[in-house]
């Protein structure tokens, strides 16, 4: 879908209960005030939201997130919901502003983001001060007033599947409140081992751990991060609850059928334009310091170094774009992104053509026509759930290109054997395997390609969703209960 695409779609909230109910701190719409102050549906482009959403096609069910915009806060006090399509209706929750930010500023991106891919600077964060403990009682307030919502909301036995990590308190209001929902959380980050964990004030890292037990079972989309969830759990609770992995994949046809329409082949025309026939290493992320942006350029400035002739053939484009920009960190790290590329250029420009090519934004069509014309698919983040570019990528490319992938990203379990392994922290080995995956000869590009694809396209999103579904149904006694 494109991220521009708007509709009318709003109507009033389904006032009839579900038996399927999905909850995430955010929709895959949001409502944005449009010509005489009326509520227009803005369908978002990338991100977990739209996978989702292609899962429940066809499932009736009921999408609960929080208001976002202002209009989705309208939209709210209203009681104006979405429909989706597919018998998918969206319903959000307004909540007062400043419990909004303590939870999703302080505590999920502030605080749990970068505890769940250790990327605390410890020497300076995290620091629980006053603040941060008041702002945990918004992120308490945040997580019960979407569990009432739910509760309100839910038929007697349905089934609740509730995503991600600003929603890990949820589980111990929705088995107070309603006991005879079957639950599942699904955790779409990495997840930290009982080491990480202890950087919590205990109290703290407890009550965590003891609202996720309170679902029927908790998902991961790697072995990796669910072993480290089971230890935090057994070092802190004394016990590990009912954990399963089940990888989420890409849909191919839908995803193929996007790089096949008019608005990709013009960003696509324009881009062959652009390279001129040179090679194409490319990036596909969010500028957030997890990606690891900066190591990547640094490799590639270290392939130029090595290589004089990559300065004429090779031309490395990054598609990105913003995140959280009302965070610090995060402004700081796009500033240091932004001047290494200036500083890169600055070495090798030849010609006049910049060597890398920095992209910040929201175009969900050029990325996808990127992906149908790399070389190079550079994936090297830190630490990342699972890694949906990684997949994406081969899914619509057409030139057997080839996938440099983090030993750290989740997509690694899946796909590792056939693309080129990178040490997130290894600039001289990310650089060598980029040289590498340029020389590939044809025959082992065509050979890897071809794996990837089969790979990639196993697990479609609908597949992933009946699992976490089948997973919240299946039996299971509950804590304390």
């Amino acid at each position: 879908m494109n991220g521009d695409a708007a509709s009318r779609g709003a109507r009033p909230a389904p006032t009839a209960g579900s038996d399927l109910v999905v909850v995430a701190n955010r929709g895959p719409a949001s409502f944005q005030l449009g010509e005489d102050d009326e509520l227009v549906v803005h369908h978002a482009a990338g991100g977990l939201a739209p996978s989702l959403l292609r899962a429940l096609s066809g499932t009736n069910a009921l999408w609960i997130a929080s208001a976002m915009t202002e209009g989705d806060r309208r939209a709210a006090g209203e009681g104006v919901g979405a429909d989706l399509g597919g018998g998918i209706d969206l319903h959000l929750v307004d909540l007062p502003r400043e419990v909004r930010d303590a939870a999703y500023r302080v505590i999920a991106n502030g605080t749990l983001w970068f505890l769940l891919h250790n990327m605390f600077d410890l020497t300076r964060r995290p620091l629980f001060d006053r603040r941060w403990h008041e702002a945990w009682e918004g992120y308490r307030a945040f997580n019960r007033a979407i569990a009432e919502e739910v509760a309100s909301a839910a038929n007697d036995g349905a089934t609740v599947v509730v995503n991600d990590y600003h929603l890990f308190l949820a589980g111990a209001h929705l088995a107070e409140l309603r006991p005879d929902l079957k639950t599942v959380h699904f955790t779409h980050t990495p997840f930290c081992g009982p080491d990480e964990l202890r950087t919590l004030p205990r109290s703290i890292a407890v009550e965590l751990l003891s609202s996720m037990a309170s679902f029927g079972a908790c998902g991961f989309h790697t072995r990796v991060w669910a072993d480290r969830f089971r230890a935090g759990a057994t070092a802190l609770l004394g016990e590990a609850p009912r954990t399963f992995v089940s990888a989420l994949g890409t849909d191919a046809d839908e995803l193929r059928a996007i790089a096949a329409s008019p608005a990709c082949g013009e960003r696509r025309e324009a881009l062959e334009e652009r390279l001129a026939g040179r090679r194409l290493v490319l990036r596909s992320d969010r500028v957030e310091p997890s990606k690891n942006l900066l190591r990547g350029f640094l490799a590639f400035e270290e392939l130029l170094e090595r290589g004089p002739r990559w300065r004429r053939e090779a031309v490395f484009l990054a598609r990105t774009y913003p995140s959280r920009q009302e965070l610090p960190e995060y402004l700081a790290y796009r500033s240091e992104v932004e001047h290494l590329v200036a500083r890169v250029n600055e070495r090798f420009a030849s010609g006049g053509r910049p060597p890398v090519e920095l992209e910040v934004a929201d175009d969900f069509e050029a990325s996808v026509a990127a992906l149908s014309r790399y070389d190079v698919l550079l994936v090297n983040p830190i630490r990342d759930g699972m890694n949906l570019v990684a997949k994406e990528g081969p899914v619509v490319n057409s030139r057997d290109g080839v996938l440099a992938l983090s030993h750290d990203a989740g997509a690694f379990e899946e796909l590792g054997a056939h693309a080129l392994e990178v040490e997130p922290f290894d600039v001289h080995g990310t650089a060598a395997a980029l040289e590498r995956a340029l020389e590939m000869p044809a025959s082992e590009r065509a050979e890897r390609s071809r794996a990837l694809v089969a790979l990639a396209a196993s697990r479609p999103p609908r597949l992933w969703f009946d699992e976490l579904v089948a997973a919240a149904r299946r039996p299971v006694a509950r804590r304390g209960g």
